[in-house]
């Protein structure tokens, strides 16, 4: 009996480190929009916009996991930068040459504006 509870800890626990090591992997794993989103940080186009915002959540989510590489002004936490960049409404699009698109952009417009080209 004592083998075979053996066996079974030891079938569990190698399951077990397989599913932690798994998971692990695809968390590091790289987004297929994640050069895209570094590639308007890099060309400065920031967005702007406020946490309890829908239409904000609603463009974050188009970018998922690789918005985290997006320039992004949180502006009730930083209401300043917003009023200099004269952001009037959720979310807005800022580019180094003054171009501001508002509302929720789709991802084929952010690349016409920026350059920047979409994964095919």
């Amino acid at each position: 009996m004592s083998r075979k509870l053996l066996i079974l800890i030891i079938i569990v626990g190698t399951l077990g480190a397989v599913l932690i090591w798994g998971s692990g992997n695809k968390k590091n794993a790289a987004s297929p929009l994640d050069d895209f989103a570094k590639c308007l940080a890099g060309k400065g186009a920031v967005m702007y916009g406020a946490v309890w915002c829908a239409h904000c959540q609603d463009q974050k989510n188009l970018f998922g996991d690789s918005f985290k590489y997006v320039s992004y002004v949180e502006c009730p936490d930083e209401p300043q930068k917003c009023l200099s960049e004269g952001v009037a409404g959720y979310p807005t699009w800022a580019f180094p040459d003054g171009r501001k698109l508002a509302g929720k952009q789709t991802l084929e417009k952010l690349s016409q504006e920026s350059g920047c080209p979409l994964p095919q």
